[in-house]
């Protein structure tokens, strides 16, 4: 443990002292060490930075699936770039080798991507490259060139369909504005389109590019656009150039949408109409909805000072709740969001559980998403019960669009990692107790909660000692080591504690809306009972015997489950079950609940120490994107971000969801190297500690 605390003591005043802006994070050159790109998103799409200049790594849809890769399920799959950008000066293209002065950065304020150099002594490049928040598959590269001599420009905009996408098609076309049929003059635009097929044929998808003209008042074409092709391969380009006179000043963009058919069935017409409406938009109000639209979500902030890179950190760890989340869409988020194809897309209890919570508090409006996409798959859910011989609702381990379970068939999570169930009948009511929306109980969270409640009654059996039983399960601890053999196991006691949990919270839910409860749901919830180790701890199941362990599991009974609550009892589960995680290897998670329990333990140091551990050993360089483990390769590890925040918002700021909604519960703290914390919501302080 000493070794532990020291060698995060060193990696915390390494961050600190280079620690930067609240907002902004900058790299000095992204052409030198390891760079993991960071993700302008907006809740549909997320583009994932290069370190090369004026290029994208790659562009996220969220949502959009087919059987791809390994597993024969649905998965997210690469697909089309339309931001691939190159800039010619007298005929030499701009790029790694041959560039100075390259700097990027991200602003965590507005999502946008930023780069700069310098090309020789000819030119000055700046870029900003950002997936517009008021447009749900729009997107923007906003281009400005510096002449620093006279010589000839070339822009160039390329279009790549992945090699998986099938029969790839390009289009390019001019579009008149005629407002006046007898005008002889008129704004021109140009709109480039690639379309193509998923990777089984199951969608069709298209993405647009357009040059926008910020200096011409109608954003119209004021040059040549040439257009040449590859026929067959998915890859075409449209182009233009200009002389500069030194001093002069090219401003253009290149504006988009991408989208699959899962959508919209005309799916490219639905792409090139949206780009026309940007193109008429134009570029002023195209950024000033975008600010506006983050601006109003950063009326809902965590302000920590006294520690600037925490600050920092805190503020990229709720860009990317809300980055990853969006208004309207019934869509939910996986353990990479929309960083990258990571955990296929797939939607685990890494939403409800960790990522939620948070959200909850900050966006209620973000939150609920989440909750619409479990609802409108509740009757596979139900399937998925009858399948399996139970009553009630049974979610799936791995969620994507239909509902169905998406875990390979060889793989044995899908039948025994059941607590995702649970999981998510919590979350329901949690989402009630936060809006005290009893409409939304009634007409979808009760059913959220009590289809999973009538699960737990018919998946629990009996024993000769009337105790409760979940046999044959794979707990949050996913290193479950039965003596027997394999990590299926009998009693897992967070599962138990899941389910003892919906089962309490169904009675309630049914009682608050004038329901009579079902008498089996109480009676079953207190027949499931704990086991405990000869030295008093709770058994993390029927068969443990102090194995090591993947995560916390037995302390997220105390919180968010709130079973365990006598003092002794926390701390003799908490301080034993520390040793039995290791430094690597295992996901940020568990450092949150160590947080949490003992910031409402009262102790701070301890408190503060778990908050950086939670994150500071997984950040990735440039940009501090967090990976899922210490020495993870596979940011943006949302799932871990949103236990950090739940961190401060649940331990250091003494707050918890209660039936009453967002109340203070246990005495807040303030870590030493703080000088204070400040919750906003919607532009209101609900909790300000200062020293």
């Amino acid at each position: 443990m000493k070794y532990r605390l020291l060698t995060l003591l060193i990696i915390i005043i390494s961050c600190i002292s280079y620690a930067q802006a609240p907002w902004i994070i900058e790299v000095e050159n992204p052409l030198q060490g390891e760079y993991y790109g960071i993700t302008s998103a907006n809740g549909q799409i997320g583009i994932l930075s290069s370190r090369s200049p004026l290029k994208i790594d790659k562009l996220v849809v969220g949502g959009l699936y087919d059987i791809y890769a390994s597993g024969r399920v649905n998965n997210y799959f690469p697909n089309i770039n339309p931001l691939d950008v190159e800039i010619k000066v007298d005929g030499q293209r701009c790029e790694r080798g041959n560039i100075q002065d390259y700097h990027q950065s991200f602003n965590l304020h507005n999502a946008a991507h930023n780069g700069i150099f310098t090309y020789k002594d000819a030119v000055q490049v700046e870029y900003s490259t950002v997936a517009l928040r008021q447009m749900p598959f729009g997107y923007m590269m906003d281009i400005m060139i510096i002449a620093h001599k006279d010589c000839h420009i070339q822009v160039l905009n390329q279009h790549r369909a992945h090699e998986a996408l099938r029969n790839p098609e390009d289009y390019f076309s001019y579009i008149d504005n005629k407002a006046n049929p007898y005008t002889t003059t008129f704004p021109r635009y140009v709109v480039m389109t690639t379309a193509a097929e998923s990777p089984t044929g199951r969608h069709q998808l298209a993405a647009t590019s357009a040059f926008l003209f910020p200096d011409n008042k109608s954003g119209g074409v004021e040059h040549t656009i040439r257009h040449r092709t590859d026929r067959g391969v998915g890859r075409h380009t449209m182009e233009f150039d200009q002389m500069m006179k030194s001093g002069d000043t090219l401003h253009v963009a290149v504006v988009g949408n991408i989208m699959g058919s899962n959508t919209v069935p005309d799916v490219r017409n639905e792409v090139e109409r949206l780009t026309i409406f940007q193109l008429l938009e134009g570029y002023q109000r195209l950024w000033e909805r975008h600010n506006a639209a983050w601006d109003k979500l950063w009326m809902s902030d965590i302000q920590v000072t006294g520690d600037a890179q925490a600050q920092q950190d805190i503020h990229s760890m709720l860009y990317h709740h809300y980055a990853f989340f969006r208004e309207g869409n019934a869509w939910s988020c996986s353990p990479m969001g929309l960083s990258g194809l990571g955990y296929n897309g797939h939607c685990f209890w890494d939403t409800e559980t960790w990522m939620y919570p948070a959200l909850l508090v900050m966006q209620p409006q973000l939150a609920k998403e989440a909750l619409e996409y479990r609802y409108q798959r509740l009757n596979r859910a139900k399937q998925k019960a009858y399948f399996y011989g139970y009553k009630g609702a049974l979610f799936p381990w791995e969620s994507a669009d239909s509902g169905q379970e998406e875990v390979a068939p060889h793989n044995m999570y899908p039948n025994a990692e059941i607590h995702i169930t649970g999981d998510i009948a919590i979350a329901a009511w949690q989402y009630y107790c936060v809006t005290q929306d009893k409409e939304w109980l009634q007409q979808k969270g009760y059913p959220l909660i009590s289809e999973p409640a009538d699960f737990w009654v018919s998946r629990a059996e009996l024993d000769n000692n009337g105790r409760a039983n979940l046999y044959h399960i794979i707990g949050a601890d996913e290193w479950n080591n039965n003596e027997l053999g394999g990590k299926i196991i009998d009693n897992n006691a967070y599962t138990m504690g899941v389910a003892k949990t919906n089962l309490y919270y169904a009675t309630q839910a049914a009682r608050t809306l004038g329901l009579k409860p079902k008498k089996e749901w109480i009676d079953i919830a207190n027949r499931f009972q704990f086991q405990y180790l000869p030295n008093g701890v709770t058994k993390e199941h029927d068969t443990y015997n102090g194995q090591v362990t993947k995560q916390a599991d037995v302390s997220l009974l105390s919180f968010p489950l709130k079973v365990v609550t006598d003092t002794t009892q926390i701390r003799k589960d908490l301080e034993y079950y520390i040793e039995k995680v290791p430094v690597k290897k295992t996901p940020a998670m568990s450092k949150s609940i160590y947080s949490i329990l003992y910031a409402r333990l009262g102790e701070t140091d301890k408190a503060l120490h778990y908050f950086y551990d939670s994150y500071v050993p997984n950040l990735n360089p440039p940009f501090r994107v967090i990976a899922e483990f210490n020495g993870g390769t596979n940011p943006y590890f949302i799932t871990g971000a949103g236990g950090t925040l739940q961190s401060i918002i649940f331990g250091f700021a003494g707050l918890d969801i209660t039936e009453k909604g967002i109340r203070p519960t246990h005495t807040p703290i303030l870590p030493q190297e703080w000088t204070s914390l400040t919750i906003t919501v919607a532009g209101k302080n609900i909790i300000q500690i200062k020293k």
